[in-house]
């Protein structure tokens, strides 16, 4: 199975191309003002990178900084949060919240994990 990456939209570049543009006129004043290009620049970057990705290994939550892979043997269920966000609980009792996914991604989890993660809108296994 090839890897499945789930990122937030592309569309979410858009306000980042926006507020490169308002940024801009103001860097050209100063050289100090260049500064403030590493906002657009870190909202590019997190748009980019953040997300969950499904393989034959596990699930892999990746953060602007960091990455954390939960192999399926250390996989012990998954939680959804109070406002629906969505938690790995592993065999060791820790938890990984899966960035950009939400309780009405569940299904489509479920799908790209081969049944490893059950779909709760699915037929119940008997």
């Amino acid at each position: 199975m090839a890897v499945a990456r789930l990122r937030m939209s592309r569309t979410a570049l858009l306000p980042v191309v926006i507020g490169f543009a308002c940024v801009l006129p103001l860097a050209g004043v100063t050289p100090w003002a260049l500064l403030l290009m590493a906002v657009p620049a870190a909202a590019a970057a997190w748009v980019l990178r953040v997300g969950v990705d499904v393989s034959d290994a596990g699930v892999t939550a990746r953060s602007l900084t960091s990455a954390r892979t939960v192999g399926w043997s250390e996989l012990s269920g998954i939680r959804v949060g109070p406002r629906g966000d969505l938690w790995l609980v592993t065999t060791a009792d820790t938890q990984v919240k899966l960035p950009v996914l939400r309780a009405r991604d569940l299904p489509q989890l479920s799908s790209l994990s081969g049944g490893r993660i059950p779909d709760p809108e699915g037929p119940s296994p008997t």
